[in-house]
């Protein structure tokens, strides 16, 4: 009941931010709702392929779809400025963010023979790929990949350990999965207002052949 619930808010968290994140660039309804739809479903789509979990919970839960239409068709009819776009977006990413990664890292825990260090990289991707996928499709360099993005899959990832030990620990499955998300949303939400990163690895400025 309680991955039930954390998976169904990362949905409507991930779905408000592509929405957000497409009508920003401009797109009509048609490129709103896919970019809402593939930020809230491809990472745990992902998750659910290399895990073997059959049927994928969109489908196994046919009325996130539909919730994500709808939350499509509402938020186009709202006019915003610009600028709120840009000061609204960080909050929808880290939630989505966080709540992903917890229930991805979760779902992993319950395949046999899964080691933490497995687990924490499904967290990751659940909560990341999505992301990943809606900026290919908007033509992007995903923010995954780019070395001025604050923290993002490093946040991922420490909430994902978090949630682990203190599962490890038996400490309650709510209180874990709480303070699983808080390190997450906190961690991005600081690295987003004080440009915390982490360090660009290329060898120089001159460019390589």
């Amino acid at each position: 009941m309680l991955l039930t619930l954390i998976e169904f808010l990362a949905v409507i968290s991930a779905g408000v931010y592509g929405v957000l994140l497409a009508r920003r660039l401009g797109m009509d309804f048609v490129g709103v709702f896919s970019v809402a739809f593939i930020i809230s479903f491809g990472g745990g789509t992902l998750r659910d392929l290399f895990l073997d979990r059959t049927p994928l919970f969109w489908i196994a839960a046919p009325h996130y779809p539909i919730i994500i239409f709808f939350l499509a068709v509402v938020l186009s009819l709202i006019r915003y400025p610009a600028r709120f776009f840009e000061r609204l977006l960080p909050i929808p990413d880290a939630l989505g963010l966080g709540l992903f990664s917890v229930v991805g890292t979760a779902y992993a825990l319950e395949t046999p023979d899964m080691s933490w260090f497995n687990a924490a990289l499904f967290g990751v991707v659940t909560g990341t790929f999505g992301g990943v996928m809606g900026d290919v499709v908007c033509n992007r360099v995903p923010s995954l990949f780019r070395p001025s993005t604050p923290l993002y899959a490093t946040a991922s990832f420490l909430g994902s350990w978090t949630y682990i030990l203190l599962t490890e620990f038996h400490v309650i499955e709510s209180i874990a999965a709480t303070l699983g998300l808080a390190v997450v949303v906190f961690t991005r939400l600081a690295a987003i207002k004080w440009d915390i990163r982490l360090p660009d690895l290329r060898y120089g400025t001159e460019e390589i052949d």
